[in-house]
């Protein structure tokens, strides 16, 4: 008994009448089940590598409170399951990283035995609705983000404040209208061969400039150079009336 009167969380009218003491009764049993309550990650197992989905260690954030308004904090949750959208091999892989916070839904038996086998198996114990038989799901309450893909009415947005890396055996960039590449140091093509299909236009604008070939290099057609043609041109002699024939 506290110095307020209290045993653990009863309160005044938990002795008032018949009423009262079954509706404390049915409380206690109701508190014993835990259901869905907002967390924060204070471990992880993965750090954004490729790996199979990984464990969380979670403090919850919601208080345990007597029946005379002491709060208690809950302990730290260990070794949950974090949710991770995934199909077969593929998946998206965005880890939970520490002070991240989700929400935690428990089950309703013991998981324990699937999370060790991966298969189906009978519950670990009897516990029902238990901490330790939680699920994490990531995402809620969370700041600013620095790096992400934004969907919004005027397009998809992928912006990333260190790089962004595509892997693939071949990548293919198709667009109705127009593909604009903008870089603030340099644009670097690699490849054994590079095909140029359509017009090629040196543009008018600030990033204009000299173009550098280390050759050699082959025209088919002709070549234009200052409104001469170098296929057709032709050459007058010093001190000569006639002009040369064009080059073969």
């Amino acid at each position: 008994m506290t110095q307020f009167g209290y045993v653990g969380t009863a309160d005044p009218a938990s002795g008032a009448g018949d009423y009262g003491a079954l509706s404390y009764l049915v409380n206690q049993i109701l508190a014993q089940i835990q259901t869905v309550t907002l967390v924060k990650i204070i471990a992880v197992t993965n750090n954004g590598g490729v790996s199979p989905v990984g464990f969380v260690d979670v403090q919850p954030l919601v208080n345990q409170v007597d029946g005379a308004g002491n709060a208690t904090p809950h302990g730290v949750v260990y070794g949950l399951p974090y949710f991770r959208l995934q199909g077969g091999t593929n998946a998206i892989i965005l880890d939970p990283q520490v002070g991240d916070i989700g929400m935690c839904g428990f089950t309703s038996r013991d998981i324990s035995s699937v999370k060790a086998s991966k298969v189906q198996a009978n519950p670990g114990s009897g516990r029902t609705f238990d901490w330790a038989d939680g699920l994490y799901f990531g995402g809620m309450l969370n700041g600013t983000p620095l790096q992400y893909v934004a969907f919004s009415s005027g397009g998809i947005d992928i912006v990333s404040p260190t790089r962004i890396r595509l892997s693939a055996p071949d990548i293919i960039l198709q667009a109705t209208e127009n593909i604009g590449l903008t870089a603030g140091t340099g644009i670097t093509n690699s490849a054994p061969a590079i095909e140029m299909d359509g017009q090629m236009t040196q543009g008018e604008g600030p990033q204009g400039g000299d173009a550098t070939l280390n050759g050699p290099v082959t025209v088919v057609n002709d070549l234009t150079a200052q409104g001469k043609s170098v296929h057709n041109h032709t050459h007058t002699a010093q001190g000569a009336t006639a002009v040369t024939t064009p080059p073969n």
